[in-house]
């Protein structure tokens, strides 16, 4: 099925079978439990440095007789450790509303989720609600993981792939004769010789074009789109995803585990080599115009973008949504209390592997080791809300990129963003490859 023109990226979700546990009912229940809204008034969601940001959590009793709660509030950022709070026990008549305040001082860049919990006396199970603000994040700065032989491991990696040879099959697919492009399906050689597929769609009228990448999240079959005026479009599926799976396959979807005990067989090394062979081939292409290229992602793509950006500096623009694949030390303790059941899995497997070990594996590829490499023009959109890739670590990898670079912050989305952050992403993508209708 072909995309919308204006939805040149897909936000989809990032780990497969990564469970992330949200307690709570929709607001149309007819549940007599305690029903909890949460707020802030930090406008947009951003404060200044040294603001406080209040946050208010109401308790709706629909019961027909009073009811005793007890509420507690918890608080997680990588920029502070928040103290414990104690316990707030509330009365609440039947109909009525009470509401409880938290008052936070941002004291520094960085961000602050948090939590409030609602168990009504005798129950078992608490009603959560979770919101987050931020403060200066092009502030925010984390220390790197960058070992001392990460640039060899890079360049030994990159001899690596050009010793492949691609081997470059094109099959052209028909379409409708009101196309204003030509189809083809381009299968290539990458690292270790796997086969991976993307589909190429050219613009009838006279090159060379300026050019966009798109690649996957994570999952995602990336398809072609319905319309690229005068733009080259590869539309890229690196292994294991749409039709990169002869060589490495698409199941079970466990990828950011496979090869976890070596950095050299770790599924991203290739995956990151895909998309630097996809550029390869796309430059190795008479009607490409080399001075207008683009990489764009979201989630796990937006994740491949920033590595693409940092290991070939033939891209013009990078544009990394809703970022994956970014400091992730900061990621494991933001993820720490919730279940993420496929690592614990994975680690109990086999006693040899370890935490640590695991975060070793994952310097090499955390895209924040390589941001100081990025000098292109960079835009990033995150959710503000988002709990499978918190914003504060795409700004780990973001606030260290070199180049010209832009942000959108949207308050109230999580794993997604809405049609207001592509017409922003198009219009700058415009500036640097020109119109999408004419140069």
């Amino acid at each position: 099925m072909l995309l919308p023109k204006t939805l040149l990226c897909a936000a989809l979700p990032l780990f497969g079978a990564l469970h992330l546990s949200v307690e709570g009912e929709t607001p149309g229940s007819t549940s007599t439990r305690p029903w909890v809204t949460l707020e802030a008034d930090a406008a947009g969601g951003l404060c200044e440095l040294g603001g406080t940001v209040r946050f208010t959590a109401r308790v709706q009793n629909r019961a027909e007789e009073a009811m005793a709660v007890s509420l507690r509030w918890e608080v997680a950022s990588l920029a502070f450790e928040d103290e414990e709070r104690e316990v707030v026990k509330m009365e609440i008549p039947a109909g009525e509303t009470a509401a409880a305040v938290l008052p936070l001082v941002m004291e520094g860049p960085g961000f602050a989720n948090v939590t409030v919990s609602v168990l009504e006396d005798g129950g078992t199970r608490p009603r959560r609600r979770r919101r987050r603000v931020g403060c200066a994040p092009a502030g925010i700065q984390f220390e790197l993981s960058r070992a001392s032989d990460f640039d060899a491991f890079w360049e030994r990696t990159l001899e690596e792939l050009a010793a492949v040879d691609p081997k470059v099959e094109l099959r052209e697919v028909p379409g409708e004769p009101d196309d204003d492009f030509k189809l083809s399906e381009v299968t290539l050689r990458s690292l270790g010789g796997v086969r991976v597929r993307g589909w190429l769609q050219v613009p009838r009228s006279a090159g060379p074009h300026a050019t966009v990448l798109r690649v996957p999240g994570y999952t995602e079959n990336m398809q072609p789109i319905d319309a690229v005026g005068n733009r080259i479009v590869f539309s890229f599926n690196i292994r294991g995803h749409g039709g990169s799976v002869e060589d490495v396959p698409a199941e079970p979807v466990d990828y950011w585990l496979r090869g976890l005990e070596d950095k050299d067989d770790y599924f991203y090394r290739g995956a990151y080599m895909d998309c630097v062979r996809a550029m390869d081939y796309l430059c190795s292409r008479d009607d490409v115009d080399q001075d207008r290229l683009a990489i764009w992602g979201a989630s796990q793509g937006g994740g491949l973008a920033f590595a693409t950006a940092a290991l070939d500096p033939r891209v013009d623009i990078c544009l990394a949504d809703i970022p994956w694949l970014c400091h992730w030390r900061g990621l494991m303790t933001l993820l720490i209390d919730q279940d993420v059941r496929d690592l614990a899995a994975w680690l109990a497997a086999n006693p040899s592997r370890s935490r640590a070990g695991v975060l070793e594996t994952l310097s090499y590829f955390d895209t924040m080791n390589f941001a100081d490499r990025i000098t292109c023009r960079t835009l990033m959109g995150v959710g503000l809300q988002d709990a499978i890739c918190p914003p504060e670590t795409s700004f780990g990898t973001f606030n260290r990129v070199k180049g010209e670079k832009d942000f959108r912050i949207y308050e109230d989305q999580g794993h997604g963003l809405a049609a207001e952050h592509y017409t922003w992403a198009l219009a700058g993508l415009a500036e640097v490859l020109g119109s999408a209708d004419g140069d």
